[in-house]
């Protein structure tokens, strides 16, 4: 669905984004993760065709980004981190007029309000809305159209953590009607939970592409840490992998003195940090 071989581009004569290279399959979720100016939102641009003067190939839906023409927009839909709503007008009154950009068909303006949580607030000017209800909204409104392929910045951004479950339980059902997404996010959560692939990116470079599962395994094993009583609580810890070498854990269960025992692992903000050397923010 995409596919870019190195990309560069720069805002000034010192290159921003630099010999980029990868590719997002039909039907993924793929993550751009990376802290503030990482380029991440420009990366974005380009694939939108919103930046066409970068040297290399970006390739969207079969169509050289700097080469689309305005039919390039009805296969996608993008959802900013910030609202893109009119103000002055009623949520279904804005859906409705985005809706009639397009020459596809339309899902139902009133299904996608309920499918947020906002059925009740239709008729309300989004000017009276929340940080949080612009930001559903605003989501909604990248769906309307159908489109093949989402570009989703910081989708759970300003969200309180039931409106951040429904969302990303919406972005997984979007996934299994079989959309392309692109996500791009610094929340490495919601990547490690969202996402097939991620790539790491941190100053216009990618450090790091493959599968949350497969980054984490492979920079750090998981440990199990195990405790007991002898004269007040003692604790050890031993790779997963060695457990049956572990005597004293195998000690301890044979005598049933465990207190509590349990598996531990790097997260995706670990691996990051590793990696890059950079933290999220």
């Amino acid at each position: 669905m995409i596919k870019v071989n190195n990309l560069t581009f720069s805002y000034t004569k010192k290159s921003f984004i630099r010999d980029l290279s990868f590719s997002v399959f039909e039907g993924e979720i793929f993550g751009f993760l990376g802290p503030s100016g990482a380029g991440k939102s420009t990366l974005q641009k380009i694939l939108l065709g919103m930046l066409p003067g970068y040297q290399g190939s970006a390739i969207v839906n079969g169509t050289e980004c700097r080469e689309h023409k305005s039919d390039f927009y009805e296969s996608i839909g993008v959802d900013f981190e910030f609202s893109t709503m009119y103000d002055k007008l009623s949520a279904k009154e804005n859906l409705l007029f985005f809706s009639s950009l397009y020459g596809r068909k339309s899902r139902s303006v009133d299904e996608l309000l309920r499918m947020v949580g906002l059925e009740n607030d239709t008729d309300k000017r989004v000017s009276d809305y929340s940080k949080g209800m612009k930001s559903r909204l605003n989501f909604i409104k990248a769906l309307v159209h159908d489109p093949k392929l989402l570009f989703l910045d910081e989708p759970t951004s300003g969200l309180d953590p039931t409106n951040s479950r429904l969302m990303k339980d919406i972005i997984l059902e979007e996934k299994k009607r079989g959309k392309t997404i692109l996500l791009t996010t610094h929340n490495m959560q919601d990547a490690a939970e969202l996402c097939d692939r991620v790539a790491f990116i941190v100053g216009g470079q990618i450090f790091a592409l493959d599968s949350p599962h497969n980054l984490i395994m492979s920079k750090g094993a998981a440990k199990v840490s195990y405790t007991w009583n002898d004269n007040g609580e003692q604790t050890a810890s031993c790779p997963l992998d060695r457990l049956s070498e572990d005597k004293l854990l195998n000690k301890l269960i044979a005598e049933n003195r465990l207190l509590s025992i349990h598996s531990s692992e790097p997260t995706l903000n670990d691996i990051f940090i590793e990696i890059t050397g950079r933290t999220l923010v």
